[in-house]
């Protein structure tokens, strides 16, 4: 879910104005699973602009704060969501940790990285939801170190049914910014994109592996 359609608004044209968020329907971009996209997206833009970056943390903390109350700890998901989890977390002066995507191969093997009590309620920030598989064995790994999880939160979502339902299946509450949806709408409502593009660009969500063949 978003947390209010002013602030996913808000959000998509922050990240359409510095080109966090690019879309090229006619030239499109080929993600590492092999898939065409008409959009590419890299939150980590946002950290180069202190306004941005700013409104992004106090929203985030918001989130949490409305929906959790003050976590124990924040975790960001490595390597995308570690610089705005550390944000957020001086913002609620809670501490932080990071989460790998799988134990070191060397020491002591750590895939949480930082002080960790066990029974520690623990609030995720990510940067982009796409299928939701990496996000998710970021909880698998805080829940094995005994934390509780108490919810998600991210930047961006594109909204695919797959991380819908993998969200459901793992009993993880996944609150966003802002979303495909609204992203669209935005943009076109502000002539980012066309009406051609904007079909097109809806037609990649539905179908992201088959789209462009």
């Amino acid at each position: 879910m978003i947390s209010n359609k002013d602030t996913a608004k808000k959000t998509a044209e922050l990240l359409l104005q510095i080109k966090a968020i690019k879309l090229q329907p006619s030239e499109p971009f080929t993600w590492a699973s092999g898939w065409k996209s008409p959009i590419y997206c890299d939150n980590r833009t946002t950290l180069s602009f202190p306004p941005i970056r700013n409104y992004i943390r106090e929203n985030i903390a918001k989130i949490i704060e409305d929906t959790y109350g003050k976590p124990d700890v924040i975790a960001g998901v490595a390597t995308g969501a570690i610089a705005m989890g550390v944000l957020v977390a001086q913002f609620l002066n809670v501490p932080f940790v990071y989460v790998r995507p799988e134990p070191k191969k060397h020491g002591r093997q750590n895939q949480v990285e930082g002080f960790l009590e066990k029974g520690s309620n623990v609030v995720v920030i990510e940067d982009l939801i796409s299928t939701g598989k990496s996000s998710l064995n970021a909880v698998e790994a805080l829940r094995n170190e005994g934390a509780t999880v108490k919810g998600m939160v991210a930047i961006f979502s594109y909204g695919f049914d797959i991380a819908k339902t993998n969200f459901k299946e793992a009993n993880v509450e996944l609150t966003t910014l802002s979303d495909y949806d609204h992203l669209l709408e935005l943009a076109n409502d502000n002539h980012y994109i066309n009406s051609e593009e904007k079909e097109a660009l809806t037609k990649w969500r539905f179908s992201p592996s088959t789209w462009n063949q």
